[in-house]
């Protein structure tokens, strides 16, 4: 903390603007890492920003989040991070140095034992991108116990009422996050700048504020500086890593901080080409770090590769190619735009954290006991109080209600209810006398477009338009949610873009062609894994960008508070008329209810009206994919611990070092690494069960209903079906087990012809003809 009031105090004795440079830990290489830090100071860079690389970096712009995907691809681990400060400050480096990052490898680091690492390693303080309220004022506490500073994020759209809490807690300095506009061979500020900082100003006492975003010559430099007291560049730094030739980054970084600041400091000087050439371990830096797999083996670390048989994507017209290239089974699958890596604005480069003290009680954000959170930068906190303000106001107005019911006849609602006797007598002859319960469907799958999520769908639309909202984006991994969200655009007349992973855009092919026809706009991630996961991260970063139009229509129910109660209270009206039918049918509650787990919409639709009914048992079925004992799974809670992901606490697949794992399940819709947070909950205090089946299980059920109730069912439910076909069998015949079959199978039809030749003969399943 006193470094970095001292960088500030000396530059001012000096009567210039300091520079706080960033950089990404282990980018390029880790081997190089330790001279860049050397060079920024060097080249009069007075404060360093040390980024932690992080998998799921939602608040990135694509430049950083480059270098963050390099960094990890070199082995960079929280260890790593460490290592890179001690040897700089080894080898002289006297610049303060903060650690700038995301939560959730700090979280899996150990709180305390990370204060104490990097005081020990000479780090002078943190800058944390996704903390929520309650817990940033919690960090900072423990910071100032370990004489570390916690640096506050301002943004253009920070209340005066929050700005002022923020500026009040600042210790060092205050991080105001802006951009900049260029005209000509000169910068120019943002017309909003100055007003922006004569209101941090306003409340700063004094507290230094530096300013970033977009800078990126002397000319900007000098133009930031006239109104703030320190500037921030980052993207620029990564960029002239990139563009450096081999060997010779920390020379050219040297030289661009140079040219900022026309300042040198030759006690920490690289120009001479030199290093010591090690890195974590590894001679000359040409090895991986195994700061995260200590035994040497790869552990920690979770690979993924899929062995379907890809399809090209294309952007082009599918009118205008020959017949067998538009057919999406033999040939490109059609969409709107491909992104590579993220596009767009970031938001950490633009807007951040928040830690407010004393917040109102309103604004804070729902748990399901540890579970939930608001773990979103600044930019989003406002367009989440609005969204919460609005769903509360229409969730309490009756004639709210009434509306959204007015539509059941088009999303064809009641869905019916009814019981399996085919696949109940099937379960029956391989139980003991007397065992094997009677199972019932929920048939979700009948609904309009073929699942629950129109539920959803529908709900969210209705709350858009009462905040005024013009545009819809949203994510889909299956396709269902992205096919629903179209359709209630196309029904209100509503502009519709849904991103979409680009393995999910190959398995999905039908559903990207069905939200087309509905009018969307589909684009393809291809970043990542290139599934679900990488979708939510580009919704994100997108919606960021047009709030005052757009509103998010999240599926699952994850996501920062309210989008997990939003999306369950829409979706509970799916346990809520199994009770009322089950009550009509059998005279009674039913014993169990069972239902597929991904991101948990279908979930916690289903078991949420009966969590306080003590007498009926709550199954979930996540997929087990390869087998839990392999990496090759997605079963959250039965394989995951507690973690943040994507703006929320809860269970989250990760690595020991709390990078997120990749995920593989033959159901594209439960491929995520995440689960709503209510399910957690459940999970920790033992209100639901939670277990996994495998793909060949989910293979099972899928045959089992085709054959024996003559329904086709998507492969997510199909996971589901086969869990309670084995819970079936553990119960009396004269109770009841309800299954949720979430959606219907003819978009996974493809998907099961290119699986079974893999998975055929281990279940005794050909279809050869």
């Amino acid at each position: 903390m006193e470094g970095l009031k001292k960088a500030f105090a000396r530059a001012k004795s000096e009567s210039r603007t300091p520079l706080v440079a960033y950089v990404t830990a282990g980018y390029p290489t880790i081997a190089e890492s330790a001279d860049i830090l050397l060079s920024m100071e060097a080249g009069g860079a007075d404060i360093i920003e040390l980024g932690l690389p992080f998998t799921d970096p939602i608040a990135d712009g694509p430049t950083i989040q480059v270098a963050n995907t390099q960094a990890l691809n070199n082995g960079t681990g929280t260890k790593t991070c460490l290592k890179i400060v001690r040897d700089a400050r080894a080898r002289g480096l006297k610049a303060p140095v903060l650690f700038m990052g995301y939560y959730n490898p700090l979280l899996a680091y150990g709180e305390e034992r990370m204060f104490q690492d990097a005081k020990a390693a000479g780090v002078n303080g943190f800058i944390m991108v996704d903390l929520p309220p309650e817990e940033a004022i919690r960090f900072r506490q423990h910071c100032t116990t370990y004489g570390l500073s916690y640096v506050p994020l301002i943004a253009p759209a920070t209340s005066e009422k929050r700005m002022k809490l923020l500026c009040g807690i600042a210790d060092s300095f205050i991080y105001v996050v802006s951009r900049m506009g260029v005209t000509g061979a000169t910068g120019v500020l943002s017309t909003g700048l100055p007003d922006l900082l004569d209101r941090v100003h306003k409340y700063s006492k004094g507290i230094p504020a530096a300013v970033g975003f977009g800078v990126s010559t002397r000319e900007h430099f000098l133009e930031v500086a006239k109104v703030a007291e320190g500037v921030v560049i980052g993207s620029q730094i990564i960029t002239t890593l990139k563009n450096a030739p081999q060997g010779e980054g920390a020379k050219a970084v040297e030289e661009y901080c140079y040219q900022i600041t026309q300042r040198r400091n030759p006690a920490t000087s690289v120009t001479n080409g030199q290093s010591n050439g090690q890195s974590n371990g590894q001679p000359n830096g040409t090895g991986i770090s195994t700061a995260a797999n200590p035994n040497g083996d790869g552990s920690g670390w979770i690979s993924h590769s899929d062995a379907e048989p890809p399809k090209d994507i294309s952007t082009a017209d599918p009118t205008k190619q020959p017949a067998s290239e538009s057919d999406p089974i033999n040939g490109k699958v059609h969409v709107d735009a491909v992104v590579e890596g993220s596009g767009g604005t970031g938001i950490v480069d633009q807007l951040e954290a928040l830690n407010t003290d004393g917040a109102e009680p309103e604004l804070m954000p729902s748990r399901f006991g540890e579970f939930g959170g608001q773990y979103v930068p600044e930019s989003l906190m406002d367009c989440l109080a609005e969204l919460e303000k609005g769903f509360n106001d229409a969730r309490n107005d009756p004639k709210f209600w009434e509306e959204f019911r007015s539509y059941y006849p088009y999303m064809s609602r009641p869905s019916s209810l009814h019981i399996a006797q085919r696949l109940t007598d099937h379960t029956r002859k391989s139980c003991k006398d007397g065992m094997g319960a009677n199972i019932y469907l929920k048939r979700e799958d009948l609904n309009h477009t073929g699942s629950h999520k129109i539920n959803n769908a529908i709900g969210q639309m209705l709350i858009a338009r009462r905040l005024g909202k013009t545009e819809i984006i949203a994510e889909t991994g299956a396709g269902q949610h992205g096919v629903a969200t179209a359709t209630a655009c196309a029904y209100f007349g509503m502009k519709c873009t849904v991103y979409m992973g680009a393995e999910d855009v190959r398995r999905q092919a039908l559903n990207v062609f069905r939200m087309k026809l509905l009018g969307a706009s589909v684009v393809a991630v291809n970043a990542g894994s290139r599934t679900l996961r990488d979708a939510v991260n580009e919704a994100m970063r997108k919606w960021v960008e047009k709030l005052d139009t757009t509103h998010y229509i999240i599926g699952s129910a994850i996501g920062p508070h309210p989008f997990p109660t939003m999306v369950r209270t829409f979706q509970s009206v799916i346990g809520q008329e199994t009770k009322e039918q089950m009550n009509k049918l059998t005279g009674r509650l039913p014993d169990a209810v069972v239902a597929c787990v991904g991101g948990g919409s279908n979930a916690t639709g289903m078991f949420h009206p009966f969590s306080e009914d003590p007498s009926v048992k709550l199954l979930g079925v996540e997929a087990g994919g390869a087998g839990l004992d392999t990496d090759k799974h997605s079963a959250t809670l039965t394989g995951g611990k507690p973690g943040v992901l994507h703006g929320v606490r809860t269970y989250v697949l990760q690595s020991d070092e709390g990078q997120i794992s990749d995920t593989h399940s033959v159901s594209a819709g439960l491929d995520y690494p995440g689960v709503g947070p209510e399910l957690s909950g459940w999970k920790d205090n033992s209100r639901a069960k939670f277990v996994a089946a495998t793909d060949p299980e989910a293979f099972i059920g899928f045959k089992l209903m085709s054959e024996l109730e003559g329904i086709i069912p998507a492969l997510e439910s199909s996971h589901g079906i086969f869990g309670a076909v084995e819970l079936a069998k553990t119960m009396k015949q004269d109770e009841n087990v309800v299954i949720c079959l979430s959606g219907r199978g003819d978009k996974d039809v493809q998907s099961v012809a290119e699986e079974l030749p893999r998975i055929g003969p281990e279940i005794g399943w050909d279809l050869r003809f």
